[in-house]
């Protein structure tokens, strides 16, 4: 019995005894692995010949994100197909460090800085918070998706968003009626042109589809009388791209539509302008520079983060977008997820009181 009474209190006291010499290992272990790294890399010569494959992956990954823009498009549009999904090219970096590291190689891990530099420089800042407070107008956009299981519900869900002015796209001839009686309560004006919808707080005039060359009508443009004035709003849906083993990217049909709708929007006479829709492409694909060029986006703009909207269950590129001109990007970000397989997107933006 006292041998027992014995060992549980020997072993209680000794515990934190033991956690001291512990921490001081782990301390002088820290302490020295400078000094040993120097060691390794002045005396062990192979830590410098060994990665040099790495080394060449590492450089030739921050070649292909410096030059991009320089990817042709004549063979699958392997450019576009790039820009779409450049941000996901840094994934190769932790790869290439653990390779490196497995390697002990000096040589893969000094190339590995390039590449992040490169990352860094694209996309870095996205990654901080530009969010402003202000703004005295908010617009939302939404692919509702043609097979949506519960329109009313989608409708009700991008409605609490606060949005004052709402696009909505993919719509079919009889989810319409779905989604008008879901959002009367909410919005009093609406105009529905083929698949796109716009539904307003505010009086619409000028109301007309636009046409993308695609035979049937998937773009509209309205005027909207905001209390700050009049802003011209442009809801699009540009045709789907796929990805195909014979034939690549296949976007050729998204790209003239895309020309067509940067011909509207140059022509467009308010300098007060929100394009809201489903573009299919990212504002880096160079194939939609006829609308980007003349526009800003409000996720880089005032966003935190890439803002992914597609696919919605593990959302990978943004090919939803809000870009505007004229007014002042305040905040941007994407909505909670809804029965679509897109996410919907909100902006914050600021109308200025003079213009036209």
């Amino acid at each position: 019995m006292a041998q027992a009474q014995m060992t549980e209190t020997g072993s209680g006291g000794t515990e934190p005894n033991r956690q001291g010499p512990r921490l001081r290992r782990l301390y002088d272990r820290l302490r020295r692995l400078p000094a040993r790294l120097y060691e390794r890399l002045r005396t062990d010569r192979g830590v410098w010949r060994r990665g040099i494959v790495l080394a060449l992956f590492a450089l030739a990954l921050a070649l292909v994100m410096v030059l991009h823009s320089r990817i042709p498009n004549t063979v699958g549009n392997l450019g576009s197909l790039t820009e779409t999904f450049l941000p996901w090219l840094g994934l190769a970096v932790p790869v290439l460090l653990l390779l490196g590291l497995l390697r002990k190689s000096a040589t893969a891990l000094i190339a590995l800085v390039v590449p992040v530099a490169v990352w860094l420089n694209l996309f870095g800042g996205l990654l901080t918070d530009k969010t402003g407070g202000g703004g005295d107008l908010t617009v939302a956009t939404h692919n509702v998706n043609a097979d949506n299981p519960d329109p009313a519900a989608t409708a009700r869900d991008v409605a609490a968003s606060g949005a004052d002015v709402l696009a909505l796209e993919e719509l079919t001839a009889s989810a319409v009626p779905v989604y008008e009686k879901a959002l009367a309560a909410t919005y009093k004006y609406h105009s529905v042109q083929g698949t796109v919808g716009l539904w307003s707080k505010y009086p619409m005039t000028g109301i007309k589809p636009v046409d993308i060359k695609l035979g049937w009508t998937r773009a509209m443009r309205a005027t909207v009388a905001t209390p700050e004035g009049q802003v011209a709003f442009y809801v699009a849906h540009l045709p789907s791209v796929r990805v195909k083993l014979e034939a690549g990217f296949t976007a050729r049909q998204r790209d003239t539509s895309a020309a067509a709708l940067g011909e509207a929007i140059a022509a467009e006479p308010n300098d007060r302008l929100v394009l809201l829709g489903d573009l299919n492409g990212t504002v880096n694909d160079r194939s939609l520079s006829p609308v980007t060029s003349q526009l800003r986006s409000t996720q880089g703009a005032a966003g935190t983060g890439f803002g992914f909207s597609w696919p919605a269950g593990f959302p990978m590129a943004r090919i939803d977008q809000i870009l505007v001109r004229g007014v002042e990007p305040e905040t941007s970000w994407t909505l909670p997820r809804t029965d679509s397989d897109h996410l919907p997107i909100a902006a914050r933006v600021k109308v200025p009181a003079t213009g036209s």
